[in-house]
Protein backbone atom coordinates (compact mmCIF):
# COMPACT_ATOMS: atom_id res chain seq x y z
CA UNK A 1 0.00 0.00 0.00
CA UNK A 2 1.90 3.37 -1.08
CA UNK A 3 0.20 6.19 0.64
CA UNK A 4 0.26 10.14 -0.72
CA UNK A 5 -1.11 13.18 0.57
CA UNK A 6 -0.27 16.38 -0.28
CA UNK A 7 -2.90 19.81 -0.08
CA UNK A 8 -2.49 22.41 -1.98
CA UNK A 9 -1.48 24.47 0.78
CA UNK A 10 1.31 22.30 0.92
CA UNK A 11 2.56 23.37 -2.58
CA UNK A 12 2.05 26.79 -1.74
CA UNK A 13 3.97 26.78 1.35
CA UNK A 14 7.37 24.94 0.35
CA UNK A 15 7.24 28.31 -2.25
CA UNK A 16 7.15 30.74 0.47
CA UNK A 17 9.31 28.32 2.68
CA UNK A 18 11.92 28.99 -0.38
CA UNK A 19 11.76 32.53 -0.14
CA UNK A 20 11.88 32.95 3.22
CA UNK A 21 15.27 31.10 3.45
CA UNK A 22 17.05 33.41 2.19
CA UNK A 23 16.69 35.88 5.28
CA UNK A 24 16.94 33.16 7.93
CA UNK A 25 19.85 32.51 9.93
CA UNK A 26 18.86 29.03 11.13
CA UNK A 27 16.53 26.03 10.63
CA UNK A 28 14.65 24.57 13.35
CA UNK A 29 13.32 21.11 12.18
CA UNK A 30 10.82 19.49 14.24
CA UNK A 31 10.68 15.59 13.52
CA UNK A 32 8.95 12.71 15.13
CA UNK A 33 11.57 10.88 17.87
CA UNK A 34 9.27 7.69 16.85
CA UNK A 35 10.25 8.16 13.58
CA UNK A 36 13.06 10.74 12.77
CA UNK A 37 13.86 9.73 8.86
CA UNK A 38 10.51 9.00 8.09
CA UNK A 39 9.11 12.10 9.12
CA UNK A 40 12.07 14.29 7.68
CA UNK A 41 10.84 16.19 4.69
CA UNK A 42 13.54 15.63 2.03
CA UNK A 43 12.73 19.32 0.87
CA UNK A 44 13.62 20.89 3.95
CA UNK A 45 17.45 19.75 3.71
CA UNK A 46 16.97 20.86 0.12
CA UNK A 47 16.10 24.03 1.27
CA UNK A 48 18.39 24.71 3.94
CA UNK A 49 21.58 23.18 2.16
CA UNK A 50 20.96 25.05 -1.27
CA UNK A 51 21.27 28.57 1.49
CA UNK A 52 23.65 26.40 3.75
CA UNK A 53 21.80 27.25 6.71
CA UNK A 54 22.49 25.04 9.74
CA UNK A 55 19.84 23.13 11.20
CA UNK A 56 19.01 22.45 14.97
CA UNK A 57 16.40 18.92 14.66
CA UNK A 58 14.44 18.27 17.41
CA UNK A 59 13.41 14.61 17.99
CA UNK A 60 10.11 15.96 19.44
CA UNK A 61 7.78 12.86 21.81
CA UNK A 62 10.55 11.57 23.30
CA UNK A 63 8.12 10.14 25.76
CA UNK A 64 6.33 8.48 22.75
CA UNK A 65 9.78 7.01 21.63
CA UNK A 66 12.33 4.05 22.93
CA UNK A 67 14.98 5.92 24.52
CA UNK A 68 17.53 3.52 23.19
CA UNK A 69 16.36 3.81 19.59
CA UNK A 70 16.54 7.93 20.49
CA UNK A 71 19.93 8.00 21.76
CA UNK A 72 20.81 6.39 18.67
CA UNK A 73 19.26 8.96 16.56
CA UNK A 74 20.61 11.96 18.28
CA UNK A 75 24.74 10.25 17.89
CA UNK A 76 23.50 9.63 13.90
CA UNK A 77 21.96 13.62 13.16
CA UNK A 78 25.01 14.91 15.64
CA UNK A 79 27.56 12.99 13.08
CA UNK A 80 26.27 15.38 9.99
CA UNK A 81 27.76 18.37 9.25
CA UNK A 82 25.75 21.62 9.92
CA UNK A 83 23.46 19.65 12.49
CA UNK A 84 22.91 19.40 16.05
CA UNK A 85 20.18 16.94 17.66
CA UNK A 86 18.00 18.25 20.45
CA UNK A 87 16.04 15.42 21.93
CA UNK A 88 13.11 16.38 24.13
CA UNK A 89 9.63 17.19 24.28
CA UNK A 90 7.38 20.03 24.89
CA UNK A 91 5.55 18.81 27.99
CA UNK A 92 8.31 19.47 29.78
CA UNK A 93 9.09 23.28 30.15
CA UNK A 94 13.06 22.71 30.75
CA UNK A 95 13.37 21.40 27.75
CA UNK A 96 11.88 23.83 25.86
CA UNK A 97 13.92 26.73 27.61
CA UNK A 98 16.73 25.24 26.37
CA UNK A 99 16.15 25.47 22.72
CA UNK A 100 17.02 29.61 22.56
CA UNK A 101 20.64 29.39 23.95
CA UNK A 102 21.18 26.48 21.38
CA UNK A 103 19.98 28.55 18.35
CA UNK A 104 22.14 30.80 19.40
CA UNK A 105 25.32 28.53 19.72
CA UNK A 106 24.45 27.58 15.92
CA UNK A 107 24.56 31.34 14.69
CA UNK A 108 26.87 33.56 16.96
CA UNK A 109 26.98 35.97 14.82
CA UNK A 110 23.51 36.85 15.40
CA UNK A 111 21.11 37.85 18.06
CA UNK A 112 22.29 41.69 18.71
CA UNK A 113 19.68 44.47 18.39
CA UNK A 114 21.78 45.53 14.72
CA UNK A 115 21.31 41.75 13.55
CA UNK A 116 18.34 40.02 15.40
CA UNK A 117 18.55 35.89 14.84
CA UNK A 118 16.41 35.20 12.72
CA UNK A 119 14.92 31.15 12.83
CA UNK A 120 12.54 29.18 10.58
CA UNK A 121 10.88 26.84 12.46
CA UNK A 122 9.61 23.47 9.85
CA UNK A 123 8.70 20.07 10.06
CA UNK A 124 5.74 17.72 8.83
CA UNK A 125 2.21 17.93 9.76
CA UNK A 126 1.37 16.98 13.31
CA UNK A 127 4.89 16.69 15.13
CA UNK A 128 4.17 19.36 17.44
CA UNK A 129 5.65 22.70 15.86
CA UNK A 130 2.58 24.65 16.58
CA UNK A 131 3.02 23.59 20.62
CA UNK A 132 6.73 23.73 20.29
CA UNK A 133 6.03 27.28 19.09
CA UNK A 134 3.26 28.41 21.58
CA UNK A 135 5.61 26.31 24.35
CA UNK A 136 8.86 28.70 23.51
CA UNK A 137 6.48 32.07 23.47
CA UNK A 138 4.76 31.25 26.35
CA UNK A 139 1.47 32.11 25.40
CA UNK A 140 -1.04 30.88 22.29
CA UNK A 141 0.37 32.16 18.97
CA UNK A 142 -0.45 29.26 17.07
CA UNK A 143 -3.79 26.85 16.57
CA UNK A 144 -3.03 22.95 17.87
CA UNK A 145 -4.68 19.97 17.26
CA UNK A 146 -4.42 16.27 17.10
CA UNK A 147 -5.30 16.52 13.54
CA UNK A 148 -2.48 16.75 10.79
CA UNK A 149 -2.11 20.45 9.00
CA UNK A 150 -4.01 22.54 11.23
CA UNK A 151 -1.78 25.55 10.38
CA UNK A 152 -2.18 26.56 7.11
CA UNK A 153 -0.44 29.84 6.88
CA UNK A 154 3.55 30.91 7.48
CA UNK A 155 3.50 33.65 10.44
CA UNK A 156 6.38 35.88 12.32
CA UNK A 157 6.84 36.38 15.82
CA UNK A 158 9.09 37.42 17.84
CA UNK A 159 10.91 35.42 20.90
CA UNK A 160 12.45 38.47 23.06
CA UNK A 161 14.08 41.51 21.89
CA UNK A 162 16.61 40.14 19.07
CA UNK A 163 15.03 36.64 17.74
CA UNK A 164 12.24 36.20 14.96
CA UNK A 165 10.18 32.79 14.57
CA UNK A 166 9.16 31.86 11.37
CA UNK A 167 6.26 29.14 11.85
CA UNK A 168 5.53 27.58 8.86
CA UNK A 169 2.47 25.09 7.44
CA UNK A 170 3.66 21.09 8.39
CA UNK A 171 4.69 20.04 4.37
CA UNK A 172 4.60 16.47 3.37
CA UNK A 173 6.32 16.05 -0.70
CA UNK A 174 4.55 15.18 -3.32
CA UNK A 175 5.62 11.59 -3.53
CA UNK A 176 6.97 9.48 -0.64
CA UNK A 177 9.13 7.11 -2.19
CA UNK A 178 9.44 4.04 0.44
CA UNK A 179 5.96 2.47 1.20
CA UNK A 180 6.86 1.66 4.40
CA UNK A 181 7.42 5.60 5.14
CA UNK A 182 4.06 6.50 4.04
CA UNK A 183 2.81 3.82 6.54
CA UNK A 184 4.85 4.97 9.55
CA UNK A 185 4.13 8.68 8.60
CA UNK A 186 -0.18 7.68 8.72
CA UNK A 187 0.36 5.13 12.04
CA UNK A 188 1.75 8.37 13.79
CA UNK A 189 -0.98 10.51 12.76
CA UNK A 190 0.87 12.57 10.05
CA UNK A 191 -1.36 11.92 6.92
CA UNK A 192 -4.61 12.74 6.68
CA UNK A 193 -7.22 9.98 7.36
CA UNK A 194 -8.52 10.59 4.03
CA UNK A 195 -5.33 9.35 2.52
CA UNK A 196 -5.09 5.81 4.20
CA UNK A 197 -6.99 2.91 5.33
CA UNK A 198 -7.17 2.84 9.02
CA UNK A 199 -6.62 -1.76 8.77
CA UNK A 200 -3.76 -1.72 6.63
CA UNK A 201 -2.05 0.81 8.37
CA UNK A 202 -2.81 -1.30 11.79
CA UNK A 203 -1.56 -4.05 10.52
CA UNK A 204 1.75 -2.95 8.83
CA UNK A 205 1.84 -1.39 12.81
CA UNK A 206 1.06 -4.46 14.20
CA UNK A 207 4.18 -6.31 12.08
CA UNK A 208 6.21 -3.70 13.17
CA UNK A 209 5.98 -3.99 16.32
CA UNK A 210 5.75 -7.64 16.60
CA UNK A 211 9.34 -8.04 15.41
CA UNK A 212 10.77 -5.07 17.79
CA UNK A 213 8.28 -5.05 20.81
CA UNK A 214 6.69 -8.21 21.14
CA UNK A 215 6.57 -7.83 25.07
CA UNK A 216 4.26 -4.56 25.12
CA UNK A 217 1.67 -6.29 22.77
CA UNK A 218 1.38 -9.09 25.00
CA UNK A 219 1.47 -6.69 28.29
CA UNK A 220 -1.14 -5.05 26.85
CA UNK A 221 -3.78 -7.23 25.71
CA UNK A 222 -2.65 -10.23 27.16
CA UNK A 223 -2.03 -12.82 24.41
CA UNK A 224 1.01 -15.09 23.55
CA UNK A 225 2.69 -13.05 20.33
CA UNK A 226 4.26 -16.46 19.28
CA UNK A 227 3.33 -17.41 15.45
CA UNK A 228 1.24 -14.08 15.06
CA UNK A 229 1.03 -12.35 12.19
CA UNK A 230 -0.47 -8.45 12.03
CA UNK A 231 -3.70 -9.70 10.90
CA UNK A 232 -4.02 -11.88 13.84
CA UNK A 233 -2.72 -9.10 16.62
CA UNK A 234 -5.36 -7.11 15.14
CA UNK A 235 -7.95 -10.04 15.65
CA UNK A 236 -6.57 -10.48 18.85
CA UNK A 237 -7.20 -7.15 19.90
CA UNK A 238 -11.03 -7.36 18.78
CA UNK A 239 -11.32 -10.65 20.60
CA UNK A 240 -9.66 -9.06 23.68
CA UNK A 241 -11.77 -5.67 23.67
CA UNK A 242 -15.34 -7.67 22.43
CA UNK A 243 -15.20 -5.37 19.35
CA UNK A 244 -17.67 -7.50 17.13
CA UNK A 245 -20.22 -7.03 14.37
CA UNK A 246 -23.77 -7.81 14.22
CA UNK A 247 -23.69 -11.58 13.60
CA UNK A 248 -20.80 -11.91 15.49
CA UNK A 249 -18.02 -11.76 13.48
CA UNK A 250 -14.92 -9.10 14.85
CA UNK A 251 -15.23 -6.00 14.36
CA UNK A 252 -11.74 -5.38 12.46
CA UNK A 253 -12.22 -2.15 11.58
CA UNK A 254 -13.07 -0.88 15.48
CA UNK A 255 -10.06 -3.04 16.73
CA UNK A 256 -8.11 -1.16 14.04
CA UNK A 257 -8.83 2.53 15.19
CA UNK A 258 -8.13 1.43 19.09
CA UNK A 259 -4.81 -0.33 18.19
CA UNK A 260 -3.65 2.59 16.37
CA UNK A 261 -4.66 4.76 19.12
CA UNK A 262 -2.94 2.99 22.06
CA UNK A 263 0.20 3.31 19.30
CA UNK A 264 -0.61 7.14 19.14
CA UNK A 265 -1.39 8.26 22.65
CA UNK A 266 1.09 6.10 23.90
CA UNK A 267 -0.21 3.63 25.81
CA UNK A 268 1.33 0.53 24.11
CA UNK A 269 4.88 1.87 25.80
CA UNK A 270 7.64 3.94 24.44
CA UNK A 271 8.06 2.82 20.62
CA UNK A 272 10.04 3.61 17.88
CA UNK A 273 9.54 2.44 14.39
CA UNK A 274 12.91 2.72 13.11
CA UNK A 275 16.21 2.99 14.03
CA UNK A 276 19.47 3.70 12.36
CA UNK A 277 19.97 0.36 11.33
CA UNK A 278 16.62 -0.58 10.25
CA UNK A 279 16.75 3.10 8.27
CA UNK A 280 20.07 1.68 6.22
CA UNK A 281 18.79 -1.58 5.82
CA UNK A 282 15.56 0.04 4.56
CA UNK A 283 17.61 2.48 1.97
CA UNK A 284 20.11 -0.48 0.25
CA UNK A 285 16.89 -2.41 0.00
CA UNK A 286 15.36 0.13 -1.85
CA UNK A 287 18.03 0.71 -4.11
CA UNK A 288 18.57 -2.81 -4.64
CA UNK A 289 14.95 -3.05 -6.23
CA UNK A 290 15.54 0.19 -7.63
CA UNK A 291 18.77 -1.35 -9.71
CA UNK A 292 16.84 -4.41 -10.34
CA UNK A 293 13.87 -2.44 -11.89
CA UNK A 294 16.18 -0.45 -13.75
CA UNK A 295 18.05 -3.36 -15.81
CA UNK A 296 14.52 -4.84 -16.13
CA UNK A 297 13.59 -1.56 -18.55
CA UNK A 298 17.06 -1.47 -19.67
CA UNK A 299 16.47 -5.18 -21.15
CA UNK A 300 13.11 -4.67 -22.44
CA UNK A 301 13.93 -1.46 -24.30
CA UNK A 302 17.18 -3.08 -26.18
CA UNK A 303 14.61 -5.85 -27.06
CA UNK A 304 12.31 -3.84 -28.53
CA UNK A 305 15.09 -1.82 -30.03
CA UNK A 306 16.51 -5.48 -31.79
CA UNK A 307 12.76 -6.68 -32.62
CA UNK A 308 12.75 -2.78 -34.30
CA UNK A 309 15.57 -3.11 -36.29
CA UNK A 310 15.09 -6.60 -37.48
CA UNK A 311 11.48 -5.20 -37.93
CA UNK A 312 13.31 -3.01 -40.82
CA UNK A 313 15.40 -5.08 -42.18
CA UNK A 314 12.64 -7.79 -42.76
CA UNK A 315 10.94 -4.76 -44.62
Amino acid sequence: MAIQWYPGHMNAAKKKAAEQMENTDLVIEVVDARLPEASCNPMVEELRLFRQRPCLKILNKIDLADPAATAAWVAYYNAQEGVTAYAMTTKKAAEVARIPDLAKSLAPHRGVPTKPLRIMIMGIPNVGKSTLMNALLKKRVAKVGDEPAVTKQQQKLYLGKNTILVDTPGMLWPKIALPSDGLMLAASHAIGSNALIEEEVAVFLADVLLQRYPALLATRYGFKTEGMDGIAVVEGVAARRGFRQKGGDLDFEKASHTFLGDYRSGILGRISLETPETRQALLAEHAAEMAAKAEKAAILAAEKARAAANGKRGS
